[in-house]
C-alpha cells in the first residue's frame, strides 16, 4: 500500500469518527433526507441558505464509514458556497468516482478514488452530496425547532 492510499484511508476513518457538523441544525430553512435503500444508509442534511449561499450546513443519519465520511467532507466543502458552486464540487467527486483518479493538487475527496473499484459503494458516497443539492433546490421552510 502506498504513502497516498494510506493517507486517503486516514482522511475517510477520522470523518467517519469524527465527523464535521454532525447534527441537527436549528436554524435550517432547508431540509432533506436521502436513502440508499440498497445498503439501508439515510442522511439527513441540514442548511441554512442566505442570499444565495449556504450560510451553515449540518447532517445527520445512519450509514456507512464511506457515506459519513464523504458527507463530513461535503458539510466543510460546500460552507459559504453557491448551488453553482457546490454543482461543480459534486461534479470533482464524480469525476474521481467513474475515474478512479485524483485529482494533480491534493483535496480530501481523492480519498474515495478507490470507491472506482466498488460500483455498488458510489450511492454511499454520493448520498449526501445529492440531499444538499436536493435542498438547494426548495424554497427555504420555517426553521426547524431543536
Amino acid at each position: 500500500m502506498s504513502d497516498f492510499d494510506d493517507l486517503y484511508r486516514d482522511i475517510i476513518l477520522d470523518h467517519n469518527r469524527r465527523p464535521r457538523h454532525r447534527g441537527k441544525l436549528p436554524t435550517a430553512n432547508r431540509v432533506v433526507t436521502g436513502d440508499n435503500p440498497t445498503c439501508g444508509d439515510n442522511c439527513t442534511v441540514y442548511l441554512r441558505v442566505e442570499d444565495g449561499r449556504i450560510a451553515d450546513i449540518s447532517f445527520e443519519g445512519s450509514s456507512c464509514a464511506i457515506s459519513q465520511a464523504s458527507t463530513s467532507i461535503m458539510t466543510t466543502r460546500l460552507k459559504g458556497k453557491t448551488a453553482a458552486e457546490a454543482e461543480v464540487a459534486f461534479a470533482g467527486l464524480k469525476d474521481i468516482l467513474s475515474t478512479g483518479r485524483a485529482p494533480a493538487e491534493f483535496d480530501e475527496l481523492a480519498a474515495f478514488a478507490g470507491v472506482h473499484s466498488f460500483p455498488a459503494r458510489v450511492k454511499c458516497a454520493t448520498l449526501g452530496w445529492h440531499a444538499a443539492l436536493e435542498a438547494l433546490r426548495q424554497p427555504d421552510q420555517p426553521q426547524i425547532s431543536s
